[in-house]
């Protein structure tokens, strides 16, 4: 059975057992949730999950699926909104945070949406002891739906700050360090790499992302890159190793609309692929 045949029935359920185990809450047949006042704050929760579950089941179990699942409901709802107005406005507190691509179990359940082909964007509760990720079953009790200020909040409050400088990485060839020491969000400005080039910069950078707090940059501009890419990659490396917030071991070419490319060696670089197009067009340096 598909999850929507079971609805009516269902539903059904769900409105003659709310006045004896949640005697505030009320269903919302627009939108097909249940609303639970809490205090002053209200939560709301999709009945999707508990169509899924019945339809799982035989029918003679939809009466046992349905109570258990408005009674966790109730709980989650009371922790979700203790916590909001433990918070304050929780909407202050969400970040953006990039992590390499995750598998689909461990995306799971959680406010994660895709960052380009090799990276996801995940929504953060930034708090020293209730933060940690996102899910989408706290964001739904929470009434957190449009969530498109979250990259603000993440500018504004995290990045504001962010140190630029360049190190040497080989005689005469220096690596732009972006970096703030300690933070969980500066890997989010992979999308924004271009700003922290020197311009015009017609043929992208190298970019590695060993940590959360750290961006590596090369701008490409000659054919040096060829002998910049192999030690640049191992810097990149034996930083993640060491890292005590590890993001992403590889490198990377940023080109384009914000496209990014992953260099496995410098194969790469000496082979008929795009970036090896690249290379034997630059100038020698």
């Amino acid at each position: 059975m598909e999850p929507l045949d079971a609805a009516a029935d269902v539903h059904a359920l769900i409105r003659d057992v709310l006045p004896a185990l949640a005697p505030s809450a009320w269903f919302d047949s627009g939108t097909s949730e249940v609303v639970l006042p809490v205090g002053a704050s209200e939560a709301r929760a999709s009945s999707w999950t508990v169509l899924e579950r019945c339809a799982r089941e035989p029918r003679s179990a939809w009466p046992r699926v349905v109570d258990e699942w408005v009674r966790e409901v109730g709980d989650r709802a009371f922790l979700a909104v203790g916590e909001m107005e433990l918070f304050g406005d929780v909407r202050e507190l969400l970040r953006l945070r990039i992590v390499p691509k995750l598998a689909p179990g461990d995306r799971e359940g959680l406010v994660v949406v895709p960052a380009g082909d090799h990276f996801d964007a995940m929504v953060m509760i930034e708090h020293p002891r209730y933060g940690g990720p996102l899910t989408k079953a706290r964001a739904g009790l929470l009434g957190l739906r449009k969530l498109g200020y979250v990259m603000t909040n993440t500018h504004d409050r995290e990045l504001a700050d962010v140190a630029v400088h360049d190190q040497p990485l080989l005689p005469g060839r220096d690596v732009r360090v972006v970096t703030k020491p300690g933070s969980r969000y500066v890997s989010a400005l992979l999308s924004e790499v271009d700003q922290f080039l020197p311009g015009p910069n017609a043929h992208g950078a190298l970019v590695g992302v060993p940590c959360h707090s750290t961006l590596l940059l090369y701008p490409i501009t000659s054919s040096a890159v060829l002998e910049v890419l192999p030690v640049f990659a191992d810097v990149v490396r034996e930083m993640h190793a060491v890292a005590d917030d590890p993001c992403a071991a590889g490198v990377y070419w940023s080109h384009g609309e914000r496209r990014l490319t992953p260099l496995t060696s410098t194969a790469d670089a000496e082979g008929s692929g795009e970036f090896a197009a690249l290379v034997r067009r630059l100038p020698e340096d």
